[in-house]
């Protein structure tokens, strides 16, 4: 009779007195294990009937029990239960939930929604799961709604003037911003001085890393989506998640029509000799392509100290473009030729990840041992073919008409090893240590033809063609100290890095090596609260910017004529020395400021560089000398500013999120020709509006400027390294010879919530971005060799301006303990006790 105990009773509503479905009833004992410790351990647990009841069986009669109710919606109840003597049977009585929602004039506040914008102990947190502007669209429109990130007309994005790295899920990833869907994305976590815990490499910017959404509630649960915009591109797609004892499932897919247009003009004034020759570039472009975005996998919880994570993504991508552009020159002010450029281009690109984790839990609370592999497969194709033709000022043909093609592409394989321990050795003292391990391999092909008119057929430009090979190694080894000392702790932490690369120009018998046997990159975060409120925190690190792939390219690629460009594998990697003062403050209900001082010296910062050479393709121009954009090392870089971050409930329904970056940039380019040095003040602002109206719907609303700044600088990580081909372009470039012209732009969308019974429910969602129409890039640009001999340049893009989308999502979910029960359970074992032990 020691095993027959039986509690039983009813789940109900505070306020309607109704039975609640599938609420989760958990008794907890007290057992001593074999060394005499008393621990907590469930006993059993179930879920409560339609009607809200609930059923506890088998449980021993002797002792006493913590019971826990929980449902969601609903505040947690947690008692203290037991038997009297003699009884086995005991009726708990109706157990009343309070909900945890709250009506503030017609507006359901869900007291348990996380907040948009959070700190953490060396980043900030952007929640962007129920981020309503970007319904539909891609991970480059979320980083324009998060504060101190910048995103430029290409989906280039810099933090604080320089390009982060990009992580996603906390690992480094050949996946690029426009690759991954915005509707599965959970948060956005900006480590602007990471430790030294973390890859040194990204120079002197910071980690971006992406969350991405896996659910863990036990049943199943998930929601499909549908959508369209003005342009008719449609987009789609599906979440999936079941879990129930040992197995956690998730399975993710999207699908994304790309439809897109843009304009670009271009004004150059180019004097030699005395000549002034002046050319006027307009162009008119539309791409239609798409792709697809499958991501899955599952957790197995070996036993609760043990997990094993396995999951895999596919992407696939299709895009044509087209592109016509008139080229107008004049010499002297008298109209000489005019050019008229026809562009038909084809990409594709695939990419394979995979990811296989295992955690391992030691008895004591924040004692853990992890263990991880990623996989990453990127591969490309493109395809163009170029018809230009020349006209005299009365319309006559001037020039044979001159036939381009243009093909390639190449793949990169991205495997790391990772594996970090951590011990809080006691209540004030903790440990870190890991090893990493990181080997890229690229393979590029870049053919380029032209039609000659002698042999009627294509012939290849060797000087200008290529195939490239480059393998990049880094090893790295890390360990963290911490302490607390009352209200002052710190952290203070030393990683070493070695790294190797090898570059080979297949086919010309030419490469390159360069390696750094080690390289230490310290780190040390200190940090004081001031009161329950209030913080202050300063920081250090060490970091390296290495030249990437299309920066190191020693080839030639001649797609516009007029903008050739060539990478330089001379190139040495730049370090960067930064510093940080934070001050945090709480000062009311759902308010947080942030405020950072910060400072970042970087040597042989990597820079874009434009000079004049010959020209390495007669067939297309007649002159003898060409401008090439390259890239170079400057001896010195440094940066300096003020960010002030501040969220503030300006009423129960509204909140807003508001940032500004005031910041210095100097670039020393004493070391190159003619002393190209620059320095300028620059700021950047961000809005984000959020407000919750009666009976579901909620709007969005959210705005940015950017003043006039130096071109930002950037290691490469946040655009398209892993494409694998050349005509996705290379990333924004620090530059001594230019900058941007302030631009501003506005977001806006409404959203209509509908909530069911059972967890289920859908949303319309209307948005639309730039919808003044303001937003477009506008650069200044020059290069100057001699008194006589230098040129200047503006160009202005503008890309998918004003455009309105529609999106509908429906959300479902069951919660059945009984979903992937073992038929091999333990006979006799409490219901439940394996999820308990997994979870």
């Amino acid at each position: 009779m020691a095993n027959n105990g039986h509690f039983f009773g009813k789940v109900v509503d505070a306020k309607t007195n109704k039975g609640l479905n599938g609420a989760t009833v958990l008794l907890i004992a007290s057992r001593k294990d074999s060394t005499g410790k008393t621990h907590d351990m469930p006993v059993a647990t179930v879920l409560t009937e339609p009607n809200g009841d609930f059923n506890l069986d088998k449980l021993p009669v002797r002792g006493n029990f913590t019971l826990h109710v929980s449902n969601i919606g609903y505040t947690d109840f947690t008692d203290k239960v037991s038997f009297s003597a003699g009884s086995f049977d005991k009726d708990l009585g109706n157990i009343k939930l309070e909900p945890s929602e709250t009506n503030l004039a017609g507006v359901t506040v869900t007291t348990s929604a996380k907040p948009f914008f959070e700190m953490g102990v060396d980043r900030r947190v952007f929640n962007v799961d129920k981020n309503i502007v970007t319904t539909g669209q891609t991970a480059t429109e979320v980083m324009k709604q998060i504060p101190s990130l910048n995103v430029d007309i290409d989906g280039n994005v810099t933090l604080r003037n320089a390009a982060p790295t990009i992580f996603v899920d906390g690992r480094p990833t050949t996946l690029t911003l426009d690759q991954i869907p915005a509707d599965i994305i959970d948060k956005v976590e900006l480590i602007t001085n990471p430790s030294a815990k973390y890859d040194a490499s990204g120079g002197n910017a910071g980690i971006l890393n992406i969350v991405l959404k896996k659910n863990k509630k036990i049943g199943y649960n998930g929601n499909i989506r549908v959508g369209a915009d003005s342009r008719g591109r449609m987009n789609g797609g599906f979440d999936i998640n079941a879990r129930q004892n040992k197995v956690n499932f998730f399975l993710s897919g999207n699908v994304n029509q790309r439809k897109s247009s843009s304009t670009t003009d271009v004004l150059r004034n180019n004097y030699i000799n005395g000549t002034a020759d002046n050319i006027h570039q307009y162009s008119d472009g539309t791409m239609n392509g798409s792709f697809a975005f499958v991501r899955g996998g599952f957790d197995y919880f070996i036993d609760n100290r043990n997990t094993l994570t396995v999951s895999g993504s596919y992407v696939n991508g299709n895009f044509n473009n087209a592109e016509n552009q008139t080229i107008d020159s004049v010499v002297s002010d008298a109209f000489t030729t005019k050019s008229l450029r026809d562009a038909i281009t084809k990409r594709s690109f695939h990419n394979t990840g995979a990811q296989l984790g295992y955690k391992h839990n030691f008895a004591k609370d924040g004692h853990d041992l992890t263990a991880d592999v990623n996989y990453n497969y990127s591969n490309s194709n493109s395809d163009g073919n170029y018809d230009t033709r020349y006209f005299a000022p009365d319309g006559a043909q001037k020039y044979t008409p001159y036939l381009q093609r243009i093909g390639g592409g190449g793949y990169n394989r991205f495997v790391t090893v990772q594996s970090d321990y951590e011990n809080p050795v006691t209540d004030k003292i903790k440990i870190e240590a890991g090893v990493r391990g990181a080997i890229r391999n690229y393979e590029n092909e870049n053919i380029q033809e032209y039609y000659d008119t002698s042999v009627k057929g294509y012939v290849t430009l060797a000087n200008i063609s290529s195939r490239y090979k480059y393998t990049d190694q880094v090893y790295a080894g890390y360990a963290t100290y911490s302490m607390k000392l009352k209200n002052f702790s710190y952290q203070v932490g030393l990683r070493a890095e070695s790294s190797n690369y090898n570059g080979t120009l297949l086919g010309k018998d030419s490469g390159f090596k360069v390696s750094y046997p080690i390289s230490l990159f310290p780190s040390a975060f200190l940090t004081f609260r001031l009161s329950d409120k209030q913080d202050m925190q300063a920081n250090y690190s060490r970091r390296i910017n290495r030249p990437n792939f299309f920066q190191l390219l020693p080839f030639i690629d001649n797609t516009d004529p007029l903008n050739l460009s060539v990478g330089n594998p001379a190139l040495k990697p730049e370090f960067t020395n930064a510093f940080e003062v934070n001050y945090s403050n709480a000062y009311t209900k759902g308010a947080n400021l942030l405020i950072s001082v910060y400072y970042k010296h970087s040597d042989n910062l990597i820079t874009n560089y434009i000079y004049r050479g010959l020209n390495p393709d007669k067939t297309i121009n007649k002159a003898d000398s060409v401008y090439f954009s390259t890239f170079v090392n400057t001896n010195s870089s440094s940066t300096y500013g003020l960010e002030f971050t501040n969220k503030i409930l300006l009423a129960k329904v509204w909140d807003m999120t508001a940032n500004i970056n005031l910041f210095n940039s100097k670039i020393n380019g004493s070391n190159l020709t003619n002393d190209v040095t620059v320095e300028r003040w620059s700021w950047f602002a961000k809005l984000n509006n959020n407000i919750k109206l009666p009976a579901g719907f909620s709007i969005q609303l959210s705005g940015n400027y950017q003043s006039k700044t130096v071109l930002p600088a950037s290691s490469g990580s946040a655009r398209n390294e892993g494409s694998g081909g050349r005509g996705w372009g290379p990333p924004p470039m620090t530059s001594a010879q230019g900058y941007i012209y302030p631009q501003y732009s506005f977001d806006a969308a409404i959203r209509k919530d509908w909530n069911w019974k059972g967890g289920s429910g859908a949303s319309i969602t209307l948005s639309i971005n730039d919808f003044a129409r303001t937003q477009r890039f506008k650069t200044y640009s020059e290069s100057y060799f001699s008194p006589t001999e230098y040129f200047s340049q503006i160009a202005t893009r503008r890309r998918d301006p004003q455009v309105v989308r529609l999106n509908i999502n429906y959300r479902f979910g069951k919660f059945d303990a009984s979903l992937f029960k073992r038929r091999n359970a333990p006979s006799g074992a409490p219901a439940g006790t394996e999820m308990m032990g997994g979870g």
